[in-house]
């Protein structure tokens, strides 16, 4: 561990001097990116930073506690008293963040959300997720491009596709991918009773061309006359449009714009993000077939969280986590969620890596 610190913490020094220079200052896209690793590389260096300090001062309390003053060993066994706490958490964030970057961290998504089982209350609630996602957007100071919606008669959604952009989007969002479930009383219930329903959520990382190639002989394209919600605002012109992947049996609509180019062009990037989520997935499974689940990975098959209304209270089952004060979650208010869901899983990550490594070193 300590031998891969000394390398970043060269790296780092080699990147702050390419930040002034002035050939890098004139070439953005180089700017941009060497800007972009000394920002992921400061925060394993104060990471460090904090560990290193914490070390130093226990190892100075104990050293003080041979003295031959009181005081002094009351102050030393004070010290470490303070610090010892503090030694293990500190220790377990620097080798997370030593951890191997997903490639996809600093990605655009696309956020699909879908009704599930229950029928128009399912179309309700996952109009409030996609609500919840595009609030939660606004306050990291993202930007949401809505790619395709196909709303109900009551005003849900029977599924929507956005494209979210900004700074690690995708390492944010990417275990919010699963089934959510929601327990309320459903505002068309006349007795009372609550109703449970569900949503799927899937987060995909945004494909660039050179990552998925897509020929034209895998592509059904079928174009067709668009309709809004109860059929009306029928298009008079075939500017609707379905693409089916052949090989992977993927399908994919858009007919939000009035273009059929348009409308086409935004098909292929949603199809484009599928196919390379497919082939995230595959990579994992062949890498982890071992593992319980393959969260983030974009298997959308379990129940990852429930919010249940009457009792105000939002539980992550992958965490075991419960918290309360639904209306500011379903506002946006997510962070602290997303956070240690994400936190749960880098530790995950970490034991499955020094068990690997324990195993190569036995062997």
């Amino acid at each position: 561990m300590f031998e891969k610190v000394k390398q970043i913490l060269e790296k780092h020094k080699i990147l702050e001097g390419r930040l002034s220079d002035p050939a890098v200052l004139k070439d953005r896209k180089k700017f941009e990116q060497t800007a972009r690793e000394h920002k992921e590389l400061t925060q394993i260096v104060q990471a460090y930073g904090e560990w290193r300090r914490i070390q130093d001062a226990l190892e100075g309390a104990k050293a003080l506690l041979a003295e031959a003053d009181p005081e002094m060993r009351e102050l030393a066994r004070a010290e470490i008293e303070e610090k010892e706490p503090l030694a293990e958490p500190a220790a377990l964030r620097l080798r997370q963040l030593l951890l191997p970057k997903d490639p996809n961290d600093e990605k655009n998504v696309i956020l699909e959300v879908r009704a599930g089982t229950g029928g128009e209350e399912a179309a309700l609630f996952a109009a409030d997720l996609y609500r919840m996602y595009t609030r939660y957007a606004e306050m990291q100071g993202w930007k949401i491009e809505e790619l395709s919606r196909s709303g109900s008669d009551r005003g849900g959604l029977k599924e929507v596709t956005a494209l979210i952009k900004g700074d690690g989007v995708y390492s944010r969002l990417r275990f919010e991918s699963g089934t959510h479930r929601v327990q309320r009383v459903p505002v068309t219930e006349a007795q009372g009773r609550i109703h449970t329903s569900a949503a799927t959520v899937a987060v995909l990382p945004e494909a660039e061309e050179v990552e998925v190639s897509v020929e034209e002989k895998d592509l059904r394209i079928d174009v067709y006359r668009s309709s809004g919600p109860g059929g009306q605002h029928v298009n008079t012109t075939d500017s609707a449009v379905r693409i089916t992947h052949l090989p992977t049996s993927l399908v994919v609509t858009c007919q939000d714009e009035k273009s059929q180019h348009k409308n086409k062009a935004k098909a292929m990037k949603i199809l484009s993000a599928h196919l390379l989520d497919l082939r995230i997935r595959e990579q994992m499974a062949e890498r982890s077939a071992h593992r319980k689940s393959l969260i983030g990975s974009g298997d959308r098959s379990d129940r990852i969280r429930t919010y249940n209304f009457p009792q105000d209270r939002v539980t992550d089952h992958r965490i075991g986590l419960t918290l309360h004060n639904l209306p500011g979650f379903m506002g946006g208010e997510i962070g602290e969620m997303v956070q240690r869901v994400t936190e749960s899983r880098e530790a995950e990550r970490l034991a499955e890596l020094e068990e690997s490594e324990s195993e190569l070193a036995a062997g």
